[in-house]
């Protein structure tokens, strides 16, 4: 680990200041400290947010749910309106980590988490990510568990984040704050996919500090889920998932939300399977016929071919959970 400073801050303005001058925010490290370890991350200081009053859930005027940056990712997923209104925001925060993570991983942080690719931990290997012109060793490499969708020549890392994949199933927005002020950005458009430019990874401005993300109101009855698949039961990052939301009405699909994880670049929306499942009546012929549609655009890589099949069949999967039909 090399050498850093350390500032605690009291307020959001003492933050961004701070941050405009080259901080680095943490809150509860549970990833940005182990990248200091490793010598990935080499920050000069860190702004310790921690006392910022970012740690509270609170429901929108329009019936939406605003969770704090700091809530810590099992606050989050025991809170009682997050279980009601939107059991797979819950779901995916509960799949993620241990439990002692968990406790610790805040909401700001987890979306900002950086990938678990090995060669990106590994400061001998060339990796764009870390270390922009170097190339990237998983192109032909050991590249079982990375990208198929969103990819470029530059980088074939997947996002590791699960609860990241709800949020872009329900088309949440990110709130921040900087040094001109406030701005709320799209979830699809916060995390950037690699392009020739794969050092950047979230569309913040210099000093700009997560302050909460937002989940709009959505249509009554709405039924949801989170599906992941890895290799092991627990601490497991994901081969594939779904985030899966609809709203049924009548006996027809009036709304569909879906989302997959452990194949993209980014938490990959899938507009393909939504359009397919919209005014659609629930039926195992039109989740397999949607779900079929998952995989629209992959570029497999040699040793991960497999996720082609495995994603959509974790799609169909889940819809039929969510969906009430076998």
């Amino acid at each position: 680990m090399h050498p850093f400073s350390y500032t605690r801050v009291s307020d959001t303005r003492e933050a961004v200041d701070a941050g405009r001058r080259g901080g680095r925010y943490i809150a509860g490290g549970t990833t940005l400290v182990d990248l200091m370890r490793e010598t990935v991350e080499r920050p000069e200081t860190l702004v310790d947010i921690t006392g910022l009053p970012l740690g509270e859930i609170t429901a929108t005027e329009r019936g939406g749910l605003r969770i704090g940056a700091l809530v810590t990712m099992s606050e989050a997923a025991a809170h009682a309106k997050v279980r009601t209104l939107y059991p797979v925001v819950s779901e995916a925060l509960e799949l993620s980590a241990s439990a002692q993570l968990r406790n610790m991983a805040t909401i700001g942080g987890n979306i900002m988490q950086r990938t678990r690719c090995t060669y990106f931990r590994d400061v001998t290997a060339d990796c764009n990510k870390r270390d922009p012109g170097s190339g990237c060793a998983a192109l032909h490499g050991v590249n079982r568990t990375h990208a198929i969708l969103g990819t470029s020549g530059a980088c074939v890392a997947t996002h590791p984040s699960d609860v990241a994949v709800a949020f872009a199933a329900l088309e949440a927005r990110v709130h921040l704050l900087g040094p001109d002020g406030t701005r709320r950005v799209p979830f699809s458009d916060f995390l950037l996919r690699p392009g020739s430019t794969p050092q950047r990874e979230q569309a913040l401005l210099k000093g700009e500090l997560i302050t909460a993300v937002e989940i709009p109101a959505l249509p009554r009855p709405l039924r949801s889920g989170y599906l992941k698949v890895r290799d092991r039961q627990s601490y497991e990052f994901a081969l594939t998932s779904a985030a899966v939301a609809l709203h049924i009405r009548g006996g027809v699909i009036r709304e569909a939300r879906v989302a997959a994880g452990g194949v993209g670049t980014v938490p990959w929306k899938l507009p393909a399977v939504e359009r397919h499942l919209v005014g659609e009546r629930p039926s195992g012929a039109l989740w397999s016929a949607a779900a079929a549609k998952a995989s629209d655009g992959a570029r497999p890589l040699q040793h991960n071919r497999f996720k082609v099949e495995l994603l959509k069949r974790t799609v169909e999967r889940q819809l039929r959970v969510v969906g009430g039909t076998k």
